[in-house]
């Protein structure tokens, strides 16, 4: 009799584990194609800023290691696009036309899931006696931070859309 149970037990056991399905709690964002930087999603963004701030470039090639894949495409093909040339001749990723003088960007410690993809941090702008706060939001792509969009939060935006993906997608 116990192994008449256990027979019947068995493979109702393993029919139930066979049927049941585990999907992941987040969407793995698979491997990079470009080149990496090193740090959390805040480092990776304050390092972007300083280095913008330095060199005062809108390169493209030269930022591509802190933006992600799909945001480099983006730029690049808007940068060949004349409809996009006044946003990309200006600041594209600060909500005023000029670059700022100084950026600091809010620690990602204050964001309680550690685990989380997508991670929108704040960033202070200052140039001279203006300052100003936009929103940079950074993606894990496979172990890498990076850029996947810009908010323009700081008033006075030049770009035709509320954020850098929407002003440089062509719709």
């Amino acid at each position: 009799m116990r192994y008449c149970k256990l027979a019947l037990f068995i493979p109702c056991a393993l029919l139930l584990s066979a049927c049941t399905t585990v999907t992941p709690a987040y969407k793995d964002n698979g491997s990079r194609s470009g080149p990496c930087v090193e740090g959390g999603p805040d480092s990776v963004a304050q390092q972007f800023y300083d280095y913008r701030i330095q060199h005062r470039s809108n390169d493209i090639t030269a930022l591509r290691p802190y933006l992600s894949d799909n945001l480099a495409k983006l730029l690049s093909d808007a940068s060949r696009d004349t409809e996009h040339r006044q946003l990309m001749s200006s600041d594209p990723f600060s909500s005023r036309t000029t670059l700022p003088d100084s950026a600091s960007v809010t620690s990602a410690s204050t964001i309680p899931n550690s685990d989380a993809r997508n991670i929108p941090l704040r960033v202070e702008l200052k140039q001279g006696d203006q300052s100003w706060r936009d929103e940079v939001l950074m993606i894990r792509e496979g172990q890498c931070w990076v850029i996947d969009d810009v908010r323009y939060l700081g008033g006075s935006v030049h770009a035709p859309a509320g954020s850098l993906r929407q002003s440089v997608e062509n719709r």
